[in-house]
């Protein structure tokens, strides 16, 4: 895959490259309908289209929209890019497959930046301001037998998300972890969530996740009582 990144675009780092492996190893139907939230470059939107699906990038950057867009040029794939902040734009529209990975470090305070580069990484004080959102309303855009797919650190508290999504109705359950030195934003700010408790003193790795959640199809008319429509876990 080709990839540029415009200035003032997030470069894809590790944990997108390794959402990007999730997300194939998903195996979806060749017309499958993904959405790519917090699109960035729009790595995982190229992916799902090179797969063969139908690819919808979102961001609330103009420079993140155009960049996904190009870069869907770039390798010759189709991909529907459109900016507005989360599920805004695809209001009332279902998808087989969701996929984010939303900014999800933890920052001084609770104020989400408006501008600049940190509006790609910083998420409040806790890291869970998009994740939150997103686990609240990524089940009412999955179709039956969709599958969401959000990756974010051990800082922010995994179990969190798995609560959050299991209580809207879905299967839950963490599909990878990697254990990793901490980046450096995270080493900058190493001090600061020390005295917070968020990292315990001299820590300086942490695990990124990803989490998988499924909406299970419900059973077809004729099946067998007790058999699943959909087996996907």
């Amino acid at each position: 895959m080709r990839l540029l990144t415009l200035p003032g675009v997030f470069r894809p780092r590790p944990d997108s490259w390794m959402l990007a492996g999730a997300l194939r190893a998903e195996r979806l139907a060749s017309d499958a309908r993904v959405l790519d939230v917090c699109t960035g470059s729009g790595l995982l939107a190229v992916t799902a289209a090179l797969c063969g699906a139908r690819a919808t990038a979102v961001d609330v950057s103009r420079r993140a929209v155009l960049c996904a867009a190009l870069n869907a040029r770039i390798n010759g794939v189709r991909v529907r890019a459109v900016r507005g902040d989360l599920f805004a734009p695809v209001e009332g529209e279902r998808f087989d497959a969701i996929v984010a990975n939303p900014p999800y470090l933890p920052a001084e305070d609770n104020e989400l930046p408006a501008r600049g580069p940190a509006r790609a990484w910083d998420a409040g004080r806790d890291g869970r301001a998009l994740l939150d959102r997103l686990c609240a309303h990524a089940p009412g855009h999955l179709a039956p037998g969709g599958v969401l797919l959000v990756v974010h650190s051990s800082l922010c508290d995994p179990g969190a998300t798995l609560a959050a999504l299991r209580e809207r109705g879905l299967r839950a359950r963490i599909a990878v972890r990697r254990n990793g030195a901490l980046g450096p934003l995270l080493r900058a700010r190493a001090p600061a969530l020390e005295d917070r408790g968020v990292l315990a003193r001299g820590q300086r790795h942490e695990d990124v996740v990803i989490v998988r959640a499924a909406l299970q199809a419900p059973v077809s008319i004729g099946a067998k009582r007790g058999t699943p429509a959909d087996t996907r876990t």
